[in-house]
């Protein structure tokens, strides 16, 4: 009963708001387009109904953890859960052909000749050293491809992922990956096992999944804090300048 007069209260303001672009109260302006129109309506019905909401054009999903983070549902590049999408450098915002030391573009073709986000001047580049260990926004390939609202997950927010679901080894539409599920309210994530980017090859594919997270692993910053899935789970870290597949998060809500 308290949904049904949420939902006809949504629609009597919708009434007054129409199209009106000078219309100032956006309170029910879901997608964020300044308007209140047809399109918030159904996303604000899809939530009554328990459907996947959608941001900026992008399934998530409330597992209730206590930071209030909310995880997309697929990754960058793919259109459903179980597909891999597209593999990127740490710090890249675009796939590439080839992943290696000599491709990548935060350094000068070796892990010890680090030109951005190095914390020990020995893996610098003539000695370089900046101390940044978080992507800035312009380097995290969740922000640039899908825009402000989201971005690459934290070392924390992968923590709280795994302290906060059960996640068994499974196969969805055929493909291997880790079912995670919320212990807090029974919502669900699927990673598929997408193995990673490595020149032009791709190890590990179908028996292990690597995504990565915005922060360097300090004491070796060649290095990424990542998310491991196999028969286990845990967060582990990569080299940056291969390939691996991001599964961004909705900044979050409190």
């Amino acid at each position: 009963m308290k949904k049904l007069f949420i939902l006809l209260s949504i629609v009597a303001s919708f009434s007054v708001a129409g199209y009106s672009q000078n219309y100032q109260n956006y309170h029910f302006d879901v997608n964020g387009d300044g308007h209140v129109t047809a399109a918030d309506i159904t996303a604000i019905y899809d939530y009554l109904l328990g459907n996947v909401p959608i941001i900026d054009g992008h399934e998530y999903v409330d597992l209730g953890l206590p930071s209030g983070t909310l995880w997309a549902t697929t990754n960058i590049g793919a259109t459903n859960p179980e597909d891999y999408g597209d593999y990127f450098a740490w710090g890249e915002t675009e796939p590439k052909e080839s992943y290696n030391w000599t491709t990548y573009k935060w350094c000068k073709g070796s892990d010890y000749a680090l030109t951005k986000y190095c914390t020990q001047t020995n893996y610098g580049y003539n000695g370089f050293y900046d101390g940044k260990s978080e992507l800035d926004p312009e380097d995290d390939a969740a922000y640039v491809n899908w825009g402000p609202n989201w971005c690459m997950p934290s070392f924390n927010q992968i923590q709280e992922l795994i302290d906060n679901c059960t996640s068994v080894w499974t196969t969805k539409n055929g493909v291997n990956g880790r079912l995670f599920t919320s212990n807090v309210n029974g919502a669900q994530l699927f990673f598929p096992a997408v193995g990673y980017r490595w020149y032009d090859g791709v190890p590990d594919a179908g028996t292990r999944g690597y995504y990565w997270t915005r922060m360097l692993r300090v004491n070796g910053p060649a290095n990424v804090h990542v998310l491991r899935i196999d028969s286990s789970v845990d967060i582990s870290f990569a080299g940056r300048s291969r390939g691996q597949c991001v599964r961004p998060v909705r900044v979050s809500q409190k």
